[in-house]
């Protein structure tokens, strides 16, 4: 087991200002451990001292990251694909069953001490097995979901960049075109990376292919989403409900959002487990051991 000299900060956030000034000021310091919360811009990647030669994120999403300008300088950056995989999953099949089975009405309901009484008409959801699931992006975690739908006995489908192999997709079936997808979905989870060219795919033209009373869940990246676009198919009825774990500005969301009793809200909470957080933290440690050793660290992604 490799040992560090850390310096941690523990007991405060430090914004990449400050980051950049701790390591200047300390120049035995050769990595740089940070979370997703820290915007390494080209500028910051410049002033890094030179002496930094890695620097390991505590994520799988590298969006916070200019990677181009990290190559540039010849500086390592690493993130920790698969070991959030299943914790993320979960969520996202709880954020769906939550969504489709009005549970945050439910609770509030019992947190005001229930007393009233439901006729057999009221308070209905909708049903999860046998439902078609929509999955946008069949990538780890995506398979995951589709591994877990298949428990309640629902169809797959999925449009991805490319279509999986016949052991991986597990008879779920394969959309090349995403608005040629989107009819058929009864359920819509986004597991898709995020850039530019998926900046808003899920918008007022794509929220309105789906059937009626469809419902959105979205673990993967706020940006996918135009939530004004979103707002408007809850409010309206366009859509039955939605999961959201990620928000285009986080924590600053939308609050509106959480005025809407067909919303189930989660504070961008997909990796959060104790197995899963110490996995992400032991791998971002073992990149760090083996670029400093001389190495090419194996969650390489510039």
């Amino acid at each position: 087991m490799t040992e560090f000299g850390a310096l941690l900060s523990q007991d405060k956030e430090m914004g990449i200002e400050e980051i950049v000034k701790t390591v200047q000021a300390h120049p035995h310091l050769e990595a740089v451990l940070i979370s997703s919360r820290v915007k390494l811009g080209s500028a910051a990647i410049e002033a890094l001292p030179t002496q930094i030669k890695i620097v390991a994120s505590c994520s799988v999403g590298t969006e916070h990251v200019d990677l181009a300008a990290a190559q540039a300088r010849g500086l390592a950056i690493t993130n920790t694909p698969d070991v959030l995989t299943d914790a993320t999953a979960d969520m996202a099949f709880m954020l769906l069953l939550c969504a489709a089975r009005r549970a945050r009405q439910y609770a509030q309901i019992m947190d005001r001490g229930w007393r009233e009484r439901f006729g057999l008409g009221d308070m209905l959801g909708i049903d999860v097995s046998g439902a078609t699931l929509g999955i946008l992006g069949m990538g780890r975690i995506g398979q995951a979901v589709a591994r877990r739908a298949e428990g309640f006995g629902m169809k797959v489908v999925y449009h991805n960049r490319k279509r999986l192999a016949p052991e991986q997709e597990r008879g779920a079936t394969y959309y090349g075109d995403l608005p040629a997808m989107l009819p058929h979905c009864q359920f819509l989870s986004l597991h898709a990376p995020g850039g530019a060219g998926a900046n808003g795919i899920i918008n007022q033209e794509t929220l309105a292919l789906l059937p009626p009373d469809a419902v959105l869940v979205n673990t993967s990246r706020g940006q996918l989403v135009d939530e004004e676009a979103l707002y408007q198919a809850l409010t309206t009825g366009r859509l039955a409900a939605a999961g959201l774990d990620v928000f285009r500005n986080e924590p600053e969301y939308d609050e509106r959002f959480s005025a809407l009793p067909n919303v189930f809200l989660t504070p961008h909470m997909g990796s959060a487990t104790k197995k899963t957080r110490n996995a992400m933290g032991f791998r971002c440690l073992d990149n760090i051991a083996v670029c400093l050793a001389g190495g090419n660290p194996p969650d390489r992604v510039a």
